[in-house]
């Protein structure tokens, strides 16, 4: 179930030349999991722009941006105080409670910040929590440090070698011999693709898609699965990796 409601901005800080983290306060009591969404109207653009949550607590919601388009750098721009029109609880989030001992997170450049607050919510449930993150550059890096704040074993993959593994997330998880039991994914499309056909474990993958109405009535968004097409705002972002029909 989601809710509109009006959030007001209290911080808005780069994290890299591209990437924006974003801390909104207002009703947070209809997020139920990490992985879920907001979608956000911005003034003279028609369509509302989905964000990834990155983390909440009881006042806030923290989101994590890149600049790509009219809508980002809009949001870029705006300075604490400013009151936003929200929808939030939107999606289909990740599993915590899905019975794992040693957890691998995966996540490639904007589909990392959705893995903050399971991580956080995987570690206080003692589990043994590893995290790989791709990007294309060093420059682009962000949240490693703060992953690795959390307890998490923390392995980096650029694709040009600058900074940790060079190549991609599927190179890093190699190299790094990691073990893990069960995998929780976002990222682009041939970074999850890639992912399933480097291992055989279950998992859950959050397909990042572009979204009209972002709560299922427009049917803009889908992909391919054993059921039928799913809609990527409402059954998910995230579905089970056995599901999907690549």
């Amino acid at each position: 179930m989601y809710k509109k409601g009006i959030y007001k901005v209290i911080a808005n800080t780069p994290l890299t030349r591209e990437v924006y983290r974003m801390v909104l306060e207002g009703d947070t009591q209809w997020i139920k999991r990490p992985g879920q969404f907001v979608n956000i109207e911005l003034e003279g653009l028609y369509l509302r722009r989905p964000i990834s949550i990155s983390d909440w607590d009881d006042k806030t919601i923290t989101i994590i941006y890149k600049v790509v388009g009219k809508g980002t750098e809009q949001m870029s721009r705006m300075q604490a105080g400013v009151e936003l029109d929200v929808l939030t609880g939107l999606g289909n989030g990740f599993n915590p409670d899905v019975e794992n001992q040693k957890p691998l997170l995966v996540g490639g450049g904007v589909g990392v910040p959705p893995l903050y607050n399971l991580a956080k919510t995987l570690i206080a449930d003692g589990r043994k929590v590893s995290v790989v993150l791709g990007f294309n550059t060093a420059s682009e890096v962000f949240y490693a440090d703060e992953f690795k704040a959390l307890g998490a074993d923390v392995y980096v993959s650029t694709a040009d070698g600058s900074m940790g593994v060079k190549g991609f997330v599927t190179d890093a998880i190699r190299e790094g011999e990691i073990d893990f039991d069960y995998f929780y994914s976002c990222g682009p499309l041939p970074m999850l693709k890639a992912l399933c056909g480097c291992t055989d474990k279950s998992g859950e993958l959050s397909f990042e898609e572009r979204m009209g109405c972002g709560f299922g009535a427009c049917m803009g968004c889908s992909c391919k699965t054993l059921t039928g097409n799913k809609r990527i705002c409402k059954e998910g972002p995230v579905m089970r990796r056995e599901e999907i029909i690549w």
